[in-house]
C-alpha cells in the first residue's frame, strides 16, 4: 500500500499562466463565464497544453456488498447489489445511458459482491464475497484491503492504455451510505447526526437509527481508527477502498478526475488525507441530495459544478457533468480573440 503515498505532480506553471493569459484575450468581459474559466486554465495546466480537450471519458463503477446490511439501514434487500451489476452489464442503468450519451467507455467490477456474477462485461476482482459487519468486527482485513485499492488501480492502468483525458469512478453496494458516513464522521469529527442521511430513502426514524449503528461502530473500533487507512479498513468498504486507489493512481499517472456524489467525496477526502497532492487533479461534478454531502465538499474546499438534488450514486451525477467541462474546453479553444475579431478593449 505503500504506492498510495507516489510522487504526484503539480500542475504545470507554464501552461496555467498561458491559459490565464488567453482567457484574457476572449471576446467576453474577464470572468464573465466563472467556472467555465477557471475548469479550461486547470485543465491545461494538468494536460500540459494549450488546447485542454475532454473527448475520452472512462467510467469505472465499483460494486460490493456490505456486512452492515444485515442491520436494516438500507431501504432495499441486499440482493440488489448483485441485481444492479447485472443492470450494469446489461446497459440498463442511468449511468449507462449517460455514458453514452457522452461517449465513455463504461465498465463495472465486482470488488466484492456475496457471490460472484457470470456475465461477461462484469470485470471480477474480488476482494471477498463482501465486507464483516463493521458493528461487530472490522470490516476488511488488512490483505482485502489491499486487494479492494489495487482493483482501483487497475481500472486507472486500463483507463491510461486507451489515452483517457478523463476518470470518473462509481459505486454500487446496499449499505455503502452507512459505511461512507461511518468514515466521514471518523475523518472530520463530525457526528452521526449531523451526517447520516436517507441513503436509497429511509424515512426520518430509520436515519436516526442507522446515526446510532455507525454510532456503535465508530465507539467500538475507537482506539483502531488512528490514520485513514486504518478507518476504511475497519468502517468501509471494498468499493469505496477501489475508488480511493483509483482516485490517487489517476493523481499519479496524470489523469484528472471528476468526483461524482456523497460516497465518492468521501474517497476522495480519504485521497487527500493520504495524499494531499491528489487535489489538484479533482474537480466536482455536483452537490447531492444526500444529507451530509454538502460538509464533505465543505471539508475538501471543493466548489460542485451542479445542484440537481440527486442522490442516485452509480457516477450518475459525474457523468452528467461532463458536457460542462467539454464545453469549458471548447469555448477556451475556440472562441474569437479581440484582436481576431477586431473589437476594440478599452485600456
Amino acid at each position: 500500500m505503500d504506492w498510495l503515498s507516489n510522487k504526484i505532480s503539480a500542475p504545470d506553471e507554464f501552461f496555467q499562466q498561458q491559459a490565464f493569459q488567453r482567457q484574457a484575450q476572449l471576446t467576453k468581459p474577464p470572468g464573465s463565464l466563472g467556472l467555465l474559466e477557471e475548469i479550461a486554465v486547470r485543465l491545461a495546466a494538468l494536460q500540459k497544453t494549450s488546447d485542454p480537450m475532454i473527448e475520452r471519458v472512462w467510467v469505472s463503477v465499483f460494486a460490493a456488498d456490505h456486512g452492515v446490511a444485515k442491520e436494516a439501514v438500507s431501504a432495499f434487500p441486499q440482493a440488489v447489489t448483485a441485481e444492479m451489476v447485472r443492470n450494469f452489464a446489461n446497459g440498463g442503468a442511468a449511468v449507462n445511458v449517460l455514458s453514452h450519451y457522452v461517449a465513455a467507455n463504461f465498465e463495472v467490477i465486482d470488488v466484492g459482491l456475496l457471490k460472484a456474477i457470470k456475465h461477461h462485461k462484469v470485470i471480477v476482482e474480488r476482494a471477498g464475497n463482501g465486507t464483516a459487519n463493521l458493528v461487530t468486527q472490522a470490516a476488511m482485513t488488512e490483505a482485502q484491503l489491499q486487494a479492494a485499492l489495487s482493483t482501483g488501480k487497475h481500472a486507472i492502468n486500463r483507463a491510461i492504455k486507451q489515452h483517457s483525458q478523463l476518470f470518473i469512478g462509481g459505486e454500487m453496494g446496499i449499505a455503502n451510505t452507512t459505511s461512507a458516513t461511518a468514515i466521514a464522521v471518523a475523518l472530520t469529527g463530525l457526528t452521526a447526526t449531523q451526517l447520516t442521511g436517507a441513503g436509497t430513502g429511509l424515512q426520518a426514524n430509520k436515519i436516526e437509527y442507522k446515526a446510532r449503528i455507525i454510532e456503535k461502530a465508530i465507539d467500538l473500533h475507537k482506539s483502531f481508527l488512528i490514520s485513514p487507512l486504518k478507518v476504511l479498513q475497519y468502517l468501509g468498504g471494498f468499493e469505496i477502498a477501489a475508488l480511493l486507489g483509483a482516485y490517487l493512481s489517476a493523481a499519479q499517472q496524470h489523469l484528472p478526475v471528476l468526483i461524482d456524489g456523497f460516497i465518492a467525496s468521501v474517497a476522495a477526502l480519504l485521497a487527500i488525507k493520504i495524499n494531499p497532492a491528489a487535489q489538484a487533479w479533482f474537480f466536482y461534478a455536483h452537490c447531492s441530495d444526500e444529507k451530509g454531502h454538502q460538509q464533505i465538499l465543505e471539508q475538501l474546499q471543493a466548489r460542485p459544478l451542479l445542484d440537481l438534488e440527486l442522490r442516485l450514486g452509480e457516477a450518475s451525477g459525474a457523468v452528467i457533468a461532463v458536457p460542462l467541462l467539454q464545453m469549458a474546453c471548447k469555448i477556451h479553444n475556440e472562441m474569437a480573440t479581440f484582436e481576431q475579431a477586431k473589437i476594440t478593449v478599452t485600456k
